[in-house]
């Protein structure tokens, strides 16, 4: 099968939607499939490599770092009408996505779309909440197009079902256990961070920005020092609330982007994880750091409430209960033999979301979707171009 894949971000770019489109990228070519990328081009004298297509882009507004495509119908039913997909699968939400679902219609290719972010909610923490209900109909709008829309917890299949969304589909997201292993860590990198060895350490993996409410995670790693004046607290990621955070809080330890067997290491060398994000659609760093074996707490949605038995392999704090959070963070941070259990238990909880199983029932529904394919759009609607 030859499957092209549609998306606004893609590696070297470090966030939760690349990560999961190269994964299954390389999941589906492991299984024999062609696999074809349309993205937005970065920078003037980027080329594009094999299967590739490299479209018009620019900087996503008010959120440094990232880019968004600009639509491109017309260039990608040309460009799919002379090499055409057996299905095409939509990533991102912006005006390539839409373009890319239009174009699919009008060649009567059967699309998918993936639901990985929740612009909507974001909006606010950028001071444009008034556009939310604007963005959620254009979300519904897009995703209603395709022939189905894919997410990663059944939580996200009642909920967009009962905004609206037509044919919503869960697909489990995988975590790679053999890169994310408690046997990467590293004394010499947890010495470096001034961590002796029964120092607790918490760590945060992410984007540093305004919608991962970092500010419960300070007040919680405050709280244990209360108790643990030793303990240290280290953040790998960046973004543009770092500056700010970091002039605040000179004793943290920012560690930047991490790679590859770099972030496995930083990773499997913390204590807590603590993920104070209530606007994901999932959180794929919920399950890294439980295959790590770090013990995690999390509000109670997304990857937590699919895959965290609280109090069992970790802890899920209902939605907004701050001070629970705080005392969950505290108890794991203060009670080393608890946050072992809970720590060997999260890691146990995700043995089997095998990244190949993952792939091949995404390849599947691609395949199910080819049996009904929509009706070619030849006449259109308003669509980007």
């Amino acid at each position: 099968m030859y499957v092209a894949i549609v998306t606004e971000t893609y590696p070297p770019e470090i966030n939760g939607v690349a990560l999961t489109v190269r994964s299954l990228e390389e999941g589906l070519s492991e299984l024999g499939h062609r696999v074809a990328i349309v993205r937005p081009r970065r920078g003037d004298r980027q080329a594009p490599r094999q299967d590739e297509l490299l479209v018009p882009g620019m900087g996503l507004p008010r959120y440094p770092g990232l880019h968004m495509g600009l639509p491109a119908t017309r260039r990608l039913v040309r460009h799919w009408g002379t090499d055409r997909p057996d299905a095409i699968y939509v990533a991102t939400e912006g005006p390539l996505g839409a373009s890319a679902v239009a174009a699919a219609r009008r060649l009567g290719i059967p699309a998918t779309t993936g639901y990985h972010t929740r612009f909507d909610d974001y909006l606010a923490d950028y001071g444009i909440g008034a556009l939310a209900p604007l963005a959620r109909r254009w979300l519904r709008h897009v995703h209603n197009r395709a022939g189905a829309t894919l997410v990663p917890t059944r939580a996200l299949v009642e909920e967009l079902t009962g905004r609206g969304f037509r044919t919503v589909l869960r697909l489990a997201r995988a975590v790679d256990t053999r890169r994310f292993d408690p046997a990467h860590r590293d004394p010499a990198l947890r010495a470096a961070w001034g961590a002796a060895p029964d120092t607790p350490v918490v760590i945060h993996v992410g984007r540093i920005a305004a919608e991962k409410n970092l500010q419960l995670a300070v007040r919680a790693f405050r709280a244990l020092q209360e108790d643990r004046p030793d303990a240290r607290f280290v953040l790998v990621g960046d973004g543009p609330a770092r500056a700010a955070l970091e002039r605040a809080n000179p004793d943290f330890v920012f560690c930047g982007i991490q790679r590859d067997m770099a972030l496995a290491r930083h990773f499997a060398s913390g204590d807590v994880f603590l993920f104070p994000s209530t606007t994901e659609t999932f959180g794929n760093v919920t399950l890294e750091a439980m295959a790590s074996g770090v013990a995690t707490v999390a509000f109670d949605y997304g990857a937590a409430r699919e895959h965290i038995r609280n109090g069992i392999s970790g802890r899920t704090i209902a939605l907004g209960d701050e001070i629970d959070f705080v005392r969950a963070a505290c108890m794991l941070g203060t009670e080393p033999a608890l946050r072992a259990r809970l720590a060997a238990a999260g890691r146990q909880a995700v043995a089997e979301l095998e990244p190949r199983a993952v792939s091949a029932r995404f390849a599947q529904i691609l395949a199910d979707l080819r049996t009904h394919p929509p009706q070619a759009d030849l006449q259109g609607i308003e669509v980007p171009r």
